[in-house]
């Protein structure tokens, strides 16, 4: 095996592929990052075990200069590989493999050697038999998985809620997440897709690694979906990620359908309020900020403390106030969560008493997205 490449164009691919690589698994080999030289394209595997993401470097790619001598195929250490390919002197370099997997690479007067093995025992992609092509626009996909990935478990003890319940209804996209102190859901209508109804909850760290891998993309990404596994197609880049097993909790009966008091305000200065009263908070035994909405006085106050401490009071600056006076308290983290995912926008916060469930959405609701938490009992 034997190829000459561009370093950086090289890189950006082996990247790619090593974001599905890591340290803790079972099989050595998969702390390996699989090359496969073909006649006219290289081949980058990286797997997991969970995800797996093949990438393919053509020779059509004038930027990457890719010449090839001898096709073949080996596994090299990822994490001493990529380091030595990232520090390599020229903006070429010539990679050769000999019979006994022993890998050298070349780069100006520099010359490394280290010690490959045998592809066959790299483990397989998967096969998905999936006869529907459903698309969508890359930038839109980022979103939806940024938007409702925050609230997703961290706690293995409960995996369905590790994940995001995807379900697409004709051409309608529903994606929802929750640990059970807050929910987040984003629907989006999918266009030119063939019709089709799917229900599959995958796993939040596969998704959040295809979001890091989307960019700003607009380009269409194809989903194709079997019985345990999801394919995410982008350009050169195939992403594969296993599903979780398991019925998702029924969440549409969590969300309220109507609010007793409501705050419309600015989505980035309620965060700015936030952060500020959450600096004291988090130094307290309880990570708690409380807030108080008078309608009659036209005023809402945000309250942090610690008794170690201090406190810190303020008068929040709000479009508008509507409905019963209420206190109410929460997890500060989870609202500047919440209130990220809607950046720049306006926002209306939908309460109905203290200790049940307040939702926030874009004031100008279509019910496209919505965040939920659940308040915290403070008496």
């Amino acid at each position: 095996m034997k190829f000459s490449v561009h370093r950086a164009a090289f890189l950006q691919y082996l990247n790619t592929a090593q974001t599905a690589i890591s340290g803790k698994t079972t099989l050595e080999i998969l702390t390996g990052v699989k090359l496969n030289l073909s006649a006219d394209a290289l081949t980058i595997t990286g797997s997991n075990s969970d995800i797996s993401i093949e990438t393919i470097l053509s020779i059509a790619d004038e930027d990457a200069q890719l010449t090839i001598e001898e096709p073949g195929s080996v596994v090299l250490p990822a994490r001493f590989f990529g380091e030595i390919v990232k520090r390599l002197p020229e903006d070429t370099f010539t990679l050769t493999v000999n019979d006994r997997f022993q890998t050298t690479i070349v780069s100006g007067s520099s010359e490394f050697t280290i010690n490959g093995v045998e592809s066959e025992a790299y483990p397989h992609l998967p096969e998905i038999d999936s006869k529907d092509q459903l698309k969508i626009p890359g930038d839109l996909l980022k979103q939806i998985i940024d938007q409702t990935v925050i609230a997703t478990s961290k706690q293995e003890n409960r995996p369905m809620l590790t994940g995001i319940h995807l379900t697409i209804n004709e051409s309608e996209l529903t994606a929802v997440a929750t640990d059970s102190h807050r929910l987040s859901q984003r629907k989006a209508t999918l266009e030119n897709n063939a019709t089709g109804n799917y229900d599959i909850l995958v796993p939040g760290d596969s998704l959040s690694k295809l979001s890091k891998m989307l960019g700003e993309t607009q380009e269409d990404v194809e989903l194709q979906i079997s019985e345990n596994q999801v394919l995410f197609i982008l350009d050169h880049t195939s992403f594969y990620s296993r599903l979780l097993e398991g019925q998702y909790p029924n969440t549409t009966q969590l969300i309220p359908n109507s609010a007793s008091t409501t705050v419309e305000i600015d989505a980035h200065s309620l965060l700015r309020s936030i952060e500020r009263a959450s600096l004291l908070s988090h130094e307290g035994h309880n990570n708690v900020v409380r807030l108080v909405v008078d309608p009659a006085a036209n005023t809402a106050t945000i309250f942090g403390n610690s008794p170690e401490i201090g406190n810190v009071e303020e008068v929040l600056d709000f479009n508008q106030i509507e409905g019963d006076e209420l206190e109410i308290s929460f997890n500060p983290d989870y609202m500047k969560d919440a209130l990220h995912a809607f950046g720049q926008s306006e926002v209306k916060l939908n309460f109905t008493l203290p200790l049940r469930p307040f939702t926030i959405v874009p004031s100008e609701d279509d019910g496209s997205f919505i965040q939920l938490i659940t308040p915290v009992r403070t008496a």
